[in-house]
């Protein structure tokens, strides 16, 4: 069974912080380099950051020095720390695998609104 459950989003000041998780099936989240996503109104969805089964982890301009991802293997489940968040935060932030392909499942996503 595959499944992706994205948690922790909500609506936060400029400036504030928010902490995501997403747990995730085996199937899914052994072996495999994880990534957390975004999709803003009207956009593409585009790639906030990854990390490799060996906690390597990587990040796009736009989100470097504050944002963190990390992992638990134990749990299966990967987070995103959130820090200095900006209104062009706002998105549906999803995670899933970085081997993306027409057919790939994906969660339901969690709503960060940053917004005054």
């Amino acid at each position: 069974q595959v499944w992706l459950v994205e948690s922790g989003g909500g609506l936060v000041e400029p400036g504030g912080s928010l902490r995501l998780s997403c747990a995730a099936s085996r199937s899914i989240f052994n072996y495999n380099t994880m990534g957390w996503y975004r999709q803003a109104p009207e956009k593409e969805r585009e790639l906030v950051a990854t990390i490799t089964t060996d906690d390597r982890a990587d990040y796009e301009d736009f989100v470097k020095d504050r944002f963190t991802i990390s992992r638990d293997n134990t749990k299966a489940t990967v987070y995103l720390q959130m820090n200095s968040l900006k209104p062009e935060d706002t998105a549906v932030y999803y995670c899933n695998t970085n081997i993306l392909s027409p057919a790939t499942y994906w969660g339901q996503g969690t709503q960060v609104t940053v917004s005054s």
